[in-house]
């Protein structure tokens, strides 16, 4: 004996009902993220979040050595960036033992977090590099190529001299920036949450 209609349409409409539960809320999460300007309050990063987070375009930099700076490099793993000048005075030089540090106390991820020094003018301070920060790539970015980088970062070209601290992702996203004197704690503390959060790099 078939079932009566009205038992037929509660039967459908509890199954609507039921998708609905799990659905909707979906469907307003995604709308209220993606569609509107709305973020939720009180989030946990220390950070300047860049959102959206802006693609860096593949350039060839020179590094201080002359040579070329493979175009993959920020996308082969997260990479902390630091933009000043070649003579790096007092605040380059704190900024570039802050993430020295910052990647040490990663302790066993450390591998997976590159430093990088883009620089503009010469570089004077070559040898203190070199002494001081084994494994830093330090790139100029005051010729063609570093111009086209610059594009992307806030402030294009006088990003250089703003003294903050960036963080680009293994897709080669810059996504968030630091002032030069955030403490090293407040960086280690995101980037331990990224790369707890992160499948990739």
């Amino acid at each position: 004996m078939n079932p009566k209609p009205d038992a037929r349409r509660r039967a459908r409409l509890g199954l609507i009902g039921l998708a609905a539960l799990f659905f909707v809320p979906l469907a307003l999460s995604f709308y209220l993220y993606y569609g509107t300007s709305w973020r939720p309050t009180g989030t946990t990063q220390h950070g300047d979040l860049i959102a959206p987070a802006r693609p860096l375009p593949e350039v060839t930099l020179t590094l201080a050595d002359g040579g070329p700076m493979a175009p993959e490099v920020l996308r082969s793993a997260w990479h902390l960036v630091y933009l000043g000048p070649g003579d790096c005075p007092a605040a380059c030089r704190d900024a570039l033992v802050k993430i020295r540090q910052v990647r040490l106390a990663l302790d066993k991820d450390m591998d997976r977090v590159g430093r990088v020094f883009l620089y503009s003018g010469g570089l004077s301070a070559g040898e203190y590099l070199h002494e001081e920060h084994p494994g830093l790539l330090a790139a100029r970015v005051d010729d063609e190529a570093g111009t086209r980088l610059l594009a992307a970062f806030p402030g294009g070209t006088s990003a250089v001299t703003s003294g903050k601290l960036y963080v680009v992702d293994p897709l080669g996203n810059l996504m968030m920036s630091y002032p030069g004197d955030a403490p090293p704690k407040s960086i280690l503390t995101d980037l331990e949450r990224l790369l707890k959060l992160s499948h990739i790099g």
